[in-house]
């Protein structure tokens, strides 16, 4: 699912959480007390489905269906629909390219899509096309997470049931006949959040992940610092809904008894929704789900995307992610939205602008999962800054200075809405030459009052002009100490721009905010920032995002209040 920004703040919300609520997918918890009932280890294979049986099974494939427990001793049972490569001879086996998910279901993937058929979700007909899969000789294996689909209990938005999950998925196709025991997962927005959580069990059998649009952190998905974002209170719902996603008339049995279990257990969804709604950062139930904290010294090979401008799956700590993560890295990062790696713009126009996703995910694949050596030299990463051009990189972020800049003291009222004293800005001096901020800038404050907190970014030019190209928010309480990382960014100035930093209430309706009408007063407040000189760029082929225009324009405001500059952007040289 995309979105295009829109000029006005009630619209651009709205369309946020339209996106975050249709795009992602992350509601999964078991109550307590309510196991779901024991299920036998696994089912014999039907008999496998080809497209001339069915044209829901992608040409080429061989379509079975299975069941197996879940990890965790629940007695969740999962569904998995199983794609072969149609002529595999008996007793051949091939490595498998798994995908674990909310949005497998027969019926559809986020509402009921009125099949005639059943048969497997063509959420990644596009990585099967596009990659060859069963002409190059892999296998695709698509298992639903628990609550959803085919398979039983109560879903578990990224906690220990879905971990469990994606762990018992991972053996299950290792361990199958015509596995060679050798396992990569796909995955894109939720269930690319399932990719990080494979790599962060350390299963041996799991030998490469590519993840596109993931989320990092659940919680930070749902909220900023205690403030609730609107996409991320409509989400549960949402994937309460998708749960309950009825089967097919030709449904197996078993897939239909297990597709009832939510709607036999009501707690399912009740539970779902008042857990996300819990405030606390370090409640139990978040640290379950801090997924970046999970991944320290995890080592799996790891192929990521990420959109720098986009507002579903924001870069939230990514930073975190990779700084835990010790295995080969190769990334895609950008000036796109929540887009997929291969998509186009209705002109035809690749949404991020860099050719060969396919090409490049399958050598990925092939080095890792055959021993095969790759026949073009990829970059580590390749990265496009918010002027458009692509350059490569052995790693992310990768800068040349770090350093604090003071800001100014001011005060704002926390009002809930811009105008009058509702925030303060402090400029910089224009800078002599092109300077990238890059990596995840970090306020720190110290403040008096009650309320909420917003920090934003802009990239100002000579004629007033400014671009909002990062902001956070934040909660302003008694301990009188504010520290918050912004959005991770690749935000270019050109000579002669200023970097002007706004403090204030928030003016945003992505966040549900509650304005305390309080004074803030924000003392001794810092900014620190990284910083790369984009004259030693290695350049890298790719086009410009046409979503980046798009952003700019609707970010970008003539009326930003000047004021006198009162510190100097940090330079990668002098």
């Amino acid at each position: 699912m995309k979105k295009i920004p829109l000029p006005t703040t009630t619209a651009r919300a709205t369309a946020t959480a339209t996106v975050a609520v249709l795009a992602l997918a992350g509601a999964h918890v078991a109550p307590a007390g309510a196991a779901p009932s024991a299920a036998p280890a696994a089912s014999a294979a039907d008999d496998a489905v080809t497209h001339s049986d069915n044209e829901r099974v992608p040409k080429g494939a061989a379509w079975t269906q299975h069941y197996f427990p879940s990890s965790d001793g629940s007695g969740t049972e999962l569904h998995a629909d199983v794609l072969l490569p149609e002529e595999l001879p008996r007793g051949e086996k091939v490595p498998v390219i798994l995908s674990v998910g909310a949005y497998f279901g027969h019926s559809g993937e986020l509402t009921d899509e009125k099949w005639k058929k059943t048969g497997p979700s063509a959420r990644f007909k596009d990585l099967a096309e596009g990659g060859d899969l069963f002409e190059r000789g892999y296998a695709l294996v698509q298992v639903d997470l628990r609550g959803f689909g085919g398979s039983s209990g109560c879903l578990d938005y990224m906690g220990k049931g879905e971990q469990a999950d994606v762990k018992a998925a991972i053996d299950w196709a290792a361990k199958q006949p015509w596995s060679t025991g050798k396992v990569g997962m796909y995955g894109k927005s939720y269930d690319a959040t399932t990719v990080l959580v494979g790599n962060n069990l350390d299963q041996d059998a799991l030998k490469a992940v590519v993840a596109q649009e993931p989320v990092w952190d659940m919680y930070r998905l749902t909220r900023s610092s205690r403030v609730p974002k609107l996409g991320g209170a409509l989400a549960p719902n949402t994937y309460n809904q998708i749960a309950q996603l009825p089967p097919l008339p030709d449904d197996q049995e078993r897939y239909r008894k297990n597709n009832q279990y939510e709607l036999k257990h009501p707690e399912c969804a009740a539970y779902n929704t008042d857990n996300n709604l819990k405030p606390d950062p370090e409640d139990p139930y978040w640290r379950q789900r801090d997924l970046a904290k999970q991944a320290e010294g995890s080592d799996t090979p790891l192929f990521f995307t990420q959109g720098f401008i986009e507002s579903n799956t924001t870069p939230e700590a990514m930073q975190e992610y990779l700084a835990g993560h010790q295995g080969t890295e190769r990334g895609w990062l950008g000036q796109w939205d929540h887009v997929r790696g291969n998509e186009r713009t209705e002109d035809g126009r690749l949404q991020m602008g860099r050719a060969g996703w396919f090409k490049e995910v399958m050598s990925f694949y092939d080095q890792q999962l055959k021993g095969i050596d790759p026949t073009t030299d990829y970059p580590a990463y390749a990265i496009q800054d918010s002027t458009g051009t692509w350059r490569s990189q052995s790693t992310w972020p990768l800068s040349d200075r770090s350093a604090d800049v003071p800001l100014r003291d001011g005060f704002y009222v926390d009002r809930g809405e811009p105008g009058g004293s509702a925030s303060f800005l402090t400029w910089s001096e224009p800078i002599e030459h092109a300077v990238r901020v890059t990596g995840t800038p970090r306020i720190r404050m110290e403040t008096e009052g009650i309320g909420n907190v917003m920090a934003k970014l802009y990239d100002v030019a000579p004629d007033g002009s400014a671009v909002m190209f990062d902001q956070q928010v934040a909660v302003a309480d008694a301990s009188g100490q504010v520290a918050v990382d912004l959005k991770s960014t690749d935000w270019q100035l050109a000579a002669g721009h200023s970097l002007a930093v706004e403090i204030g209430t928030v003016q945003d309706g992505a966040w549900i905010d509650t304005p305390t009408g309080d004074r803030i007063k924000v003392t001794n407040a810092r900014l620190s920032l990284s910083v790369d000189d984009p004259a030693d760029d290695r350049p890298t082929e790719g086009k410009r995002s046409p979503y980046l225009d798009t952003y700019v324009k609707a970010y970008t405001t003539k009326e930003l209040a000047a004021r006198p500059p009162s510190f100097t952007v940090p330079m990668a040289r002098d």
